[in-house]
């Protein structure tokens, strides 16, 4: 299975496949896809069509693959949590691993869209690993380019720390 156009290249029908994929849609545009898809080639089996709940669910059982959201926030959730136990003064092999793990993580990512999208962001935007803040910073600025393009708000960068690694202010997080 072909997951990202920087992990291998994809032939046409590997390239639908990747459109299709749980990881490149949200569960609720994928299950509509596929109920259309079944349609188009005559409906389903009949044991398939007893076993299907009435009202597709709009989102994914927990024990299912991930889609695109779930994927997208647990990979946000694990990058910036890296940047929060990211040192202050990183030694220049701590800096080097992070570069580079960040560089393969977009290689790699199961959503071939979103990870040549984030390649081709690292290609005009090359992270800062010289220090935690910088690195938090850096990464924040790239969520919030993603949140624009999915028409959500950006995050003040200025309190990365506070939301990632302290904490907020007013104590819920104590």
């Amino acid at each position: 299975m072909i997951r990202s156009k920087g992990f291998q290249r994809a032939s046409s029908s590997e390239k639908t496949a990747i459109r299709q994929c749980r990881s490149c849609t949200s569960f609720a545009a994928w299950a509509a896809m596929t109920k259309d898809k079944a349609k188009q080639t005559g409906g389903t089996s009949a044991a398939a069509a007893r076993n299907a709940p009435a009202v597709a669910p709009a989102v994914a059982p927990p024990d299912c693959p991930p889609d695109v959201d779930v994927l997208g926030r647990a990979s946000w959730t694990l990058l910036h949590s890296v940047a929060a136990s990211y040192p202050d003064a990183p030694s220049r092999a701590q800096q080097t691993d992070l570069a580079g793990f960040v560089k393969l993580f977009a290689k790699l990512y199961p959503c071939g869209a979103c990870a040549e999208d984030f390649q081709t962001y690292l290609g005009k935007r090359v992270p800062r690993v010289q220090s935690r803040d910088e690195f938090g910073t850096w990464l924040c600025e790239a969520h919030n380019e993603v949140n624009r393009k999915l028409g959500k708000p950006d995050f003040d960068c200025s309190r990365w720390q506070e939301r990632w690694r302290t904490g907020w202010r007013d104590g819920r997080c104590d």
